[in-house]
This record gives C-alpha cells, structure tokens and sequence, in this order.
C-alpha cells in the first residue's frame, strides 16, 4: 500500500556542463556524476518511482543560477517549486528577491539556500549582515535551506531562535556520519534544531554519507529514527538529493529506502513524509502537486 501514495521529491539538482562547470564535482569519487543532468534525465525516473511533483534545489552560488531555474519550472509539468540561491549579505536583497518572482517561473520560487556547509565560519548563519538577509527571505514569505555539517548545527539553533517568523528547512538532516557509524554529536545538534518549532527536515542525502560500496537499510535506520523522533512526519519531508546520490544508489533504490525506513509509520503519517509536509511547507501549486 505504501507504494501507491503519492511522492513529492522536495530535494533534486540538475546542471548542464556546457552552461558552466560544476566546481565541487572534482576528484575519483565525483567522477560519475561529472557529466550534464537534465529534467528529462529525471523525469522518467522520478515518475515510474510515483513521483509527482519535485522541489528543484541550487547547487552553485552563482546569480544567473536561479533565474534559469525558474524558467525551467516554469516549463515543466514536474518541478513545482525552486529553491533558488541569492547573496543574503547584499543590501539590495529584498528588491532582488522581489525582482526573481517577477520573473517567467518567479511563482515557483520557494526558497533561499546559501552552500553554509562550504563557509569557513562555523557562526556564519549569525552574522548581522547575514541574518539581515535571512528577515528579508522571511518577508518574502520564503522558506531557508539549511545545508549544515554537524559542527555547524549550533549556530542554525541560534539562527532560527532568532528568527522564528522564518521556516529554516534542514537538508540531509544535517549531513550525519552515517559511514563511521557515529551520531554524536550530530544527534544532539538534531534534536536543538527540532526543539524549535520553525524548523522541518528532509529525509534526503543519507545513502551519499554511509559507504557508497556497501550501505544497507541498517545503516540508515539509527539516523533516520532519530529524525522521525525528533522532527515527527508533521515536519520531515522525503528528498532524493538525484542526481548525487547516484554515487551511492539508483533513484528507486533511494526512495525504496525512504519508504522502509518509514515502514513504521501509519500510512497517514508516511503520507505526510512522503508528499504533505512539503506541499505545505513550500507552499507549491499547480498541476503538477
């Protein structure tokens, strides 16, 4: 039964190599995914696996990135929202955001995300000019991704404490180390941030941090129920992070995962994780929800 309800993807990437060049896909490891994945790449998987509308995420902090974005949702029956990137430490951010909604496919911007894994700063969500910015997504009536390391998970506590009229959305449930087989202290940097009631997360990009090689079900499950704990399927949404976690799993692989790590749920509460929590969420619309 579970594998008729409904999915919403509310974590996928595309780029295309000839557009620009992917500077974080270096070394053997990135190897297979140094190559262009488009929405057609997608779409026939996404949709044999019962999905039926998708949240398209930035993955560069480049300004032209979201604008493209946009139009591509705005040409698909599939992407029914954008998580788009804009520099949150620029004066003119507001008029910025503003001006992406006014763009072919602005309606389905949903959200902000900044790559805060990559900042040297561990505090740099709490700088002025930062936080700042982040009000004025929450003006905008945006949802923040949060892509944090563990180590970082303390000042997005502080963050969102200190900005409870914005939802902080916490991608990869916070990157843990699911191949050493440690949750401490990812575990505690969790369950501060789901303390908060602004705060959701995404059962998304946990197949990329076990042992690419050799991960199973098992592995996931220690992390994965201490999110649903934590967050509760009121506020826990399912990403497949595709097309990175290629390097660990195919598509139907990874949502086949999602659906037996939630196994223990009632069907209405997997109903939620599955496909409710980011139709609310990020507010999407249209056909394609």
């Amino acid at each position: 039964m579970t594998q008729r309800l409904p999915v919403i993807d509310a974590h996928h990437h595309v780029w295309d190599l000839a557009v620009r060049d992917q500077e974080w896909i270096t070394g053997e490891e990135l190897a297979p995914i140094r190559r262009t994945f488009t929405l057609a790449d997608l779409e026939p998987e996404a949709r044999a696996a019962g999905v039926v509308a998708t949240v398209l995420v930035q993955t560069v902090t480049v300004a032209e990135e979201t604008p493209e974005f946009l139009a591509l949702a705005d040409g698909s029956a599939l992407v029914a929202g954008v998580v788009g990137w804009t520099d949150l430490t620029a004066p003119d951010v507001a008029d910025t955001l503003a001006a992406l909604r006014a763009l072919p496919g602005g309606d389905r911007l949903v959200g902000i995300r900044h790559q805060v894994q990559g900042e040297p700063d561990p505090e740099w969500l709490l700088r002025p000019d930062v936080r700042r910015g982040l009000r004025a997504v929450a003006d905008a009536g945006l949802v923040y991704d949060l892509i944090v390391r563990p180590h970082q998970l303390p000042a997005a506590v502080r963050a969102a404490a200190l900005l409870p009229g914005l939802t902080f959305v916490l991608d990869h449930a916070g990157k843990p180390p699911v191949a050493s087989g440690s949750t401490h202290p990812w575990a505690d940097g969790l369950r501060a941030l789901a303390a908060l009631p602004n705060t959701v997360c995404k059962l998304s990009g946990l197949v990329t941090e076990a042992d690419h090689r050799s991960w199973t079900v098992d592995d996931l499950r220690p992390y994965a129920e201490t999110v649903i704990e934590a967050f509760g399927p009121d506020r826990l949404m399912f990403g497949s992070d595709w097309p990175v976690c290629g390097l660990a799993a195919p598509y139907a692989d990874v949502l086949g995962a999602a659906r037996e790590l939630t196994g223990r749920l009632t069907e209405d509460e997997r109903r939620r994780v599955l496909a409710a929590t980011a139709r609310r969420v990020y507010g999407l619309r249209g056909p394609a929800v």
